[in-house]
């Protein structure tokens, strides 16, 4: 992999693009991805503050819009850029009034690692003038400078998607990939050593209790979170039961729920929507949960490479490898032609798909296997729900993603893609 410098984001054309076209862009995700990075560094204009610094957040509460207007008529080069911006109580009036009395573009970029500072202070002040952008711990494509995954964007082209237009997928090993699960995608920490791998990982999620999410909840600490987030990393890739988590750590089903939204809105957590035909009673419909990074899991499970070798549970691994390629999946949504939601499927009897991507009447269905072959029967569900279930008559694509080398087809828009081609695409 290319480490030297700063690993370039794909995010950095939308942010560009987003300056031109809104007064504010939002930037929100969880807390040391690189959000600062991208804007003070890979970008390299504007003004930048952080209301990490108490003297700066305390001048910012007592006087904002004086504070700001002393900021931006010092500022010449670009936008004013705040960071951490959640922190402040008194902020969003400000920019409402700055804004609305100049209309100009990209006047400010803010930064934060919880979207409770857009939907509690924001939303409704700035309805109109701000662009909101999620960013999320880096894709292996972005690690190895390689261009966003355009797999949605393949499958749906119109009539029978056509192996021989994908790229080349590099050739890994087994162990290379569980390598790239298990080191996750945070900047400063996905290269480092096993065990000081881990406990930094484990350290992260002590700090977002302690800081973001004490902050939310106006405590100092919550154990019970802490405990809940070390509940959700063993349920990665399963549906969600919210009465057994609950009493696993002995909150009630409101307290369960409000910590699953925080988790939430910080981005740390996705809950994953169950799809549904409209046959009443036929669908499952609990949503399945995802951590934001794989990296994060294997630390709070205690997990590396060697905990996947021959003779260890599959099971563990199948969960991680459907986190891995949900998130993979997830960034790459914003760089699509089209726009596309995510679910996933399962059926009464027993039949389900890991993910459903769907975009107006077209589906592409997702299976993952943790194994280096593919077999015709691992698209017994991907078949069933295309040709007899609630897929017939839309355009179905089924993908069963492998941990081999080549890309396979199995029938009529069913294809075997190895993991690897999440990170095969040029730049564009």
């Amino acid at each position: 992999m290319m480490e030297e410098g700063l690993l370039p984001r794909h995010l950095q054309p939308e942010l560009k693009a987003a300056l031109a076209s809104a007064r504010i862009v939002n930037i929100i995700g969880p807390r040391q991805v690189g959000k600062t990075t991208l804007v003070r560094d890979l970008m390299s204009v504007g003004k930048f503050i952080t209301l990490d610094d108490e003297g700066v957040l305390a001048a910012i509460e007592a006087d904002p819009k004086g504070q700001l207007d002393a900021l931006l008529a010092g500022n010449k080069t670009g936008p004013l850029i705040i960071d951490e911006a959640q922190r402040s109580t008194k902020l969003a009036l400000a920019l409402k009034r700055i804004v609305d009395e100049n209309r100009a573009m990209g006047q400010f970029i803010l930064t934060g690692s919880s979207n409770v500072f857009t939907s509690a202070h924001v939303a409704d002040s700035l309805a109109g003038r701000v662009h909101t952008i999620t960013m999320l711990p880096l894709s292996v494509a972005e690690t190895l400078r390689m261009g966003p995954a355009k797999i949605l964007d393949w499958a749906s082209t119109s009539g029978r998607p056509d192996p021989l237009d994908l790229p080349i997928a590099e050739t890994l090993s087994r162990t290379q990939y569980i390598d790239l699960i298990v080191a996750g995608g945070f900047p400063e920490i996905r290269t480092l050593e096993d065990r000081w791998r881990q406990n930094r990982y484990r350290d992260y999620v002590d700090s977002v209790v302690e800081r973001d999410i004490a902050y939310i909840l106006k405590i100092r600490k919550s154990d019970a979170m802490r405990r809940m987030i070390d509940q959700l990393a063993t349920r990665v890739g399963n549906e969600l039961n919210i009465d057994e988590l609950g009493s696993n750590i002995s909150l009630q089903r409101n307290t369960t729920e409000t910590y699953l939204d925080i988790l939430t809105k910080l981005s740390l957590l996705r809950r994953l929507p169950a799809w549904t035909s409209g046959e009443t009673g036929r669908d499952i419909r609990q949503a399945k949960i995802h951590l934001v990074d794989t990296g994060v899991v294997a630390a709070l499970r205690s997990m590396n490479t060697q905990s996947f070798s021959i003779g260890a549970s599959p099971t563990a691994l199948g969960g991680m490898l459907e986190n891995f390629v949900f998130n993979e999946i997830w960034k790459s949504l914003p760089y699509q032609i089209r726009q596309w939601r995510l679910y996933h499927w399962r059926h009464q009897r027993g039949r389900e798909i890991d993910i459903l991507a769907e975009s107006d009447r077209t589906i592409i269905g997702f299976e993952m296997k943790a194994s280096t072959t593919v077999e015709a029967k691992d698209f017994q569900h991907l078949r069933w729900f295309r040709e007899e279930g609630p897929g017939a008559g839309r355009s179905v694509v089924g993908i069963v993603i492998y941990m081999g080398e080549r890309v396979l087809t199995f029938g009529e828009n069913l294809f075997a893609l190895p993991l690897s081609i999440f990170w095969s695409f040029k730049g564009s």
